[in-house]
């Protein structure tokens, strides 16, 4: 490579970086909603110059999402299976809670919020359709979720649902419901309860320095994990993180950037892009 090329490169990298560093000025500091349109825009652009395909209208605000606690909750877990198993007995209680019931099945929830349920066969049925057989449980387990899928043929469906506060998602936080010939045999994820309010006053950055932060992963040589060359959706939503033995969690603002090679997180408060499993 000639030195002038080479040059010619640097140059145009820092400009790039110029760039990049006005466009998230801009975003985080003006109030003008047509304003934060254009610099979403702007950084789209940037993006689809640099190979990835995007379309502005498919980033979503932030709002204001803000770190929470979270605590283990007892009644919690008893009305989950309650709401799966009927009356139960507790055999178990130590870190794991276990609710047994001799006709229907078995129930264990860890201190950090991860359960598992065991049904006998024809203890459920989807005499509705395995979509309906589940929002009819959410309801009774009386957990709020989002973004509810259905996967497989009739009958021996696997539905899951991405665990949600407020009407925000979770992401890192699904519930798995599994049939087999018409009957449902696990359910089985991580739900979060006793959430309350960390004492933080930060939000949630804008969509932009998102944007950006999850552009440089891409683009760094380094991470072979992070590729892609189109994005159908940015959205900010929660990751949900244990820091205690006893079910002492937190759940922090994330961004979640749906890509043609899958669903990354954007940590809002450390900048870490990592692949969802």
């Amino acid at each position: 490579m000639s030195s002038s090329m080479l040059k010619s490169l640097v140059i145009a990298a820092l400009a790039l970086i110029n760039i990049f560093f006005l466009v998230v000025i801009g975003f985080d500091t003006v109030n003008d909603a047509r304003t934060k349109r254009q610099a979403i825009e702007n950084v789209c652009a940037v993006l689809q110059k640099g190979g990835i395909a995007i379309d502005p209208d498919n980033v979503k605000s932030g709002g204001e999402i803000k770190t929470m606690k979270t605590s283990r909750g007892d009644e919690t877990e008893a009305a989950i299976a309650h709401a799966v198993l009927g009356p139960t007995v507790m055999t178990d209680q130590g870190v794991i809670y276990q609710y047994f019931s001799e006709t229907r099945g078995v129930a264990e929830f860890s201190s950090a919020g991860d359960f598992e349920i065991r049904l006998n066969e024809g203890a459920i049925t989807e005499t509705n359709g395995a979509l309906r057989t589940v929002q009819g449980i959410l309801r009774d387990m009386k957990l709020e979720a989002s973004g509810i899928n259905v996967y497989g043929e009739p009958g021996n469906e696997t539905v899951t649902a991405v665990s949600a506060y407020k009407g925000v998602s979770i992401y890192n936080c699904t519930i798995e419901f599994k049939f087999q010939g018409g009957n449902l045999l696990t359910v089985k994820g991580r739900y979060i309860t006793g959430i309350t309010p960390a004492g933080e006053d930060t939000v949630i950055s804008q969509a932009g320095t998102a944007l950006l932060g999850f552009y440089a992963a891409v683009r760094d040589e380094s991470r072979e994990d992070i590729a892609c060359t189109s994005i159908s959706s940015v959205e900010a939503g929660y990751q949900y993180r244990v820091v205690g033995t006893f079910g002492e969690g937190l759940i922090s603002p994330v961004w979640l950037f749906v890509t043609d090679t899958g669903q990354y997180i954007f940590d809002d408060a450390t900048g870490e892009v990592r692949m969802l499993p």
